[in-house]
Formats: structure tokens, sequence, C-alpha cells
């Protein structure tokens, strides 16, 4: 074979090989740019007050507004009929307290009794968190009337009242594993299967994340705006 064919022919095939790399190259960058390019924020040339303005956003912060402010009056309501604190009340004001709230809990103890100061630690505890409940107490020496009325012989009593009606009570610790070391939470989901106390508060906290997240959102998109226009 001729020595210049052969030369020739490598150096057709080494620039073959040069130009076929140039090529692979171009398109890694071609796919680079387009991927940087998609991957841009989709709303970088929105204006914040077009943000602000979403109609979704705007309803989603006045819906939540008019719930708040519903909550504040409802709360409000309870707090002058007396709830959202644990008290104590004597006996000629037991049938007032017990009547003019729909769901009462009521606590007969003895001031010596262990197993009473173990009951108010989280009746105290409870009765903030579930305002649509009044929590009250009375000391069982104080008021005979209604110890007898209501057949109370072992301490602590908690009687739940419906509406005036005593419908349920728990006698010591018998429906909370007859230890003293129960948690709260046992006994308020031992209330709320009993239906005296409200798991509202649940779905309230979820609609508070999805709210303050819509919010965290916005601040975000604006952020991006902002560091792209700088």
């Amino acid at each position: 074979m001729d020595p210049d064919a052969v030369k020739s022919t490598l150096s057709n095939l080494a620039f073959g090989n040069v130009l076929a790399a140039a090529a692979r190259d171009y398109k890694k960058e071609v796919l680079a740019n387009e991927k940087a390019q998609g991957s841009r924020p989709v709303n970088e040339e929105v204006d914040l007050d077009d943000l602000m303005d979403d109609p979704e956003l705007e309803k989603l912060h006045a819906d939540r507004i008019a719930a708040l402010k519903r909550e504040v009056e409802k709360r409000e309501a309870f707090k002058r009929q007396g709830h959202g604190e644990y008290r104590e009340v004597s006996e000629g004001d037991f049938l007032g307290e017990v009547t003019r709230s729909d769901k009462v809990i009521c606590h007969f103890y003895h001031k010596e009794f262990y197993r009473c100061k173990i009951m108010d630690k989280h009746l105290k505890t409870l009765a903030p968190r579930h305002v649509d409940t009044k929590f009250i107490k009375m000391d069982a020496e104080n008021a005979p009337f209604f110890v007898t009325k209501l057949a109370i012989k072992t301490l602590p009593c908690v009687i739940l009242f419906s509406k005036g009606i005593a419908m349920d009570r728990l006698v010591g610790f018998q429906d909370l594993g007859a230890k003293d070391d129960f948690s709260t939470t046992k006994l308020e989901n031992l209330l709320v299967k009993k239906g005296m106390l409200s798991e509202k508060k649940k779905e309230e906290d979820e609609e508070d994340y999805e709210y303050q997240e819509s919010i965290r959102r916005s601040v975000r998109s604006s952020a991006n705006v902002n560091s792209d226009s700088d």
C-alpha cells in the first residue's frame, strides 16, 4: 500500500475522531444549557405585587382570618362562662356552673388524698387545651348534699355532665390502668372517647400548618424573584 495513502487515511480518521468528539462535547453543552434553563424558576419574572394578589392565596388568607376570628369569639364566650381554667367551686355555685355549660367535668376531691392531687394535675393541664369543656372541682367535705345526691363513695371521683345531666363518671383510677403513673394523654383520650372532649384541635392544627406552609411558599417564591432581579 502506498505510504502516502496510508498516511492520508490515518489523518482523515484522526480528524474524524476530533470532529466526533467536538460534536459530542457540543451536544453535552447544549443539553446542559437546556437543563439549566428548565430548572430556573417559572415565576422568575412575576412581580411580587402580582404574587400577593393571587386569588387563591387571598381566599386562603381571608378564610383563615375569618376562622381565627370565629375561634377567638367562641373562646371569649366560653371564658365568660368559666371555661379555659381548672377552678374550684362552692356547693352553692355548683348547680349554676353545671347547668350553664353543655359539657362539664367536675372532680370531687379530698385535699389530703394523694390520688386526688394526681387527678388535679392532669385536669389542670387539660383545661386550657379544651376550652369548649368546663373543668371544675369541689371539696367533697364541703359538699355533703351533692356527695349524697350523686352517690359518691370513692375519691377521686370525676363526674361527667352533659347539659346539666350526670352522664358518666371516673371512680378512682379504674379506667386508667389502676396505677398512679398514667399520662395526661391517656386521660385525655378516655374523655374524648366518652364524648367530653373534642378532637377538633387536631384538625385546627392541620389547618394552621397548611396556612403557614402557603405563606412560607409565597415568601420563598418572592425571595427567588428578588434574587433573580438583583
